[in-house]
């Protein structure tokens, strides 16, 4: 008995389509269930009665720097503009992380599985990021060269993804991402009025 053979010749377009697959199948829910995860150790914690506000309305700066640079590259045709733009995010995703983390650590106990899912939520962003870079490769080159190539308008897709995905994503950002951490604002803005101001861990 022979021992199969596994290799497979793969055309530029099915390599497209495995990268949309599992940039929506994969690495965008999984970004959402972290974030989700991070929520619950959040709660859990009582992040309302230790860090408090200031550290919730930094999570809800981290969901608007990766939600937009999501809705752009699903909703607009991606050129050097939209590349520039997603990467900008990034960065300042990546920012905002560490002075979330500057500013939480003194204030509340992180424990290892919580650090877990923040690196999930840093890992996974960039997996995105670089699939989409791939997928669009020669403008990723014009952007980094400045060449004339480059484009940088703004346009809708010229051919847009099924609306079910893009609806699928959004209605699953609203669950698992905005709604949870707008709930925790609101419970540290109740916790601010009943309380004041809250002590600083040692």
């Amino acid at each position: 008995m022979g021992i199969p053979d596994w290799t497979f010749a793969c055309t530029a377009l099915e390599l497209s389509r495995l990268l949309v697959a599992a940039l929506f199948c994969f690495v965008l829910p999984a970004w959402l269930l972290a974030g989700l995860l991070d929520w619950y150790f959040h709660r859990k914690l009582d992040i309302q009665h230790t860090s408090g506000t200031r550290e919730s309305l930094l999570h809800i700066l981290l969901i608007s720097e990766g939600g937009s640079a999501v809705l752009a590259g699903m909703l607009l045709e991606i050129n050097a503009l939209v590349l520039a733009y997603m990467i900008a995010c990034y960065v300042a995703h990546e920012i905002t992380v560490w002075i979330d983390l500057r500013y939480s650590w003194p204030r509340r106990p992180i424990p290892p599985l919580e650090q877990m899912a923040h690196s999930l939520q840093e890992v996974l962003p960039l997996t995105g990021l670089l699939i989409v870079v791939t997928l669009n490769w020669d403008q990723f080159l014009a952007l980094l060269q400045l060449s004339e190539s480059a484009r940088w308008q703004l346009a809708w897709k010229l051919e847009p993804l099924p609306w079910q995905a893009v609806a699928a994503i959004v209605v699953a950002s609203l669950l698992f991402a905005v709604f949870p951490f707008f709930e925790e604002l609101w419970r540290c803005l109740r916790a601010d009025g009943r309380t004041g101001v809250r002590r600083e861990r040692p």
